[in-house]
């Protein structure tokens, strides 16, 4: 009998492991990057079980390897960005924002209803 990973139950457990990494008073990543490390080593060892979920173990590492570094959101931002998190909302901040006569007034477009 084989067993089928679902979407919904690895972002459970995901959420599980998270709530463990936040007990402590300075929050640490050690258990999100243990579950994740055991989530690719089933999926190397036992495919089929993850044959509904759509990532790799490559982009698995991937997530393993943001967590691990220093500053994790950092480290993701540069992989899919190439900037940090900080660097990404100023730009974001010159594209959508500007500021006249000191109030700060969004520029970017509206999603428009179409008829």
């Amino acid at each position: 009998m084989s067993y089928l990973y679902t979407k919904e139950q690895i972002f459970n457990e995901f959420k599980d492991v998270t709530a463990k990494d936040k007990v402590k008073k300075k929050e640490v990543f050690t258990n999100r990057i243990a579950y994740l490390k055991a989530l690719k080593e089933d999926m190397i060892q036992v495919p089929k079980n993850f044959n509904n979920i759509n990532i790799s173990p490559d982009q698995l590492q991937n997530l393993i390897d943001d967590w691990s570094a220093p500053k994790p959101i950092d480290a993701f931002y540069k992989r899919v960005f190439n900037m940090t998190y900080a660097e990404k909302k100023q730009q974001e901040e010159l594209e959508f924002f500007v500021y006249e006569n000191g109030e700060k007034r969004e520029v970017r477009k509206t999603k428009e209803k179409t008829q």
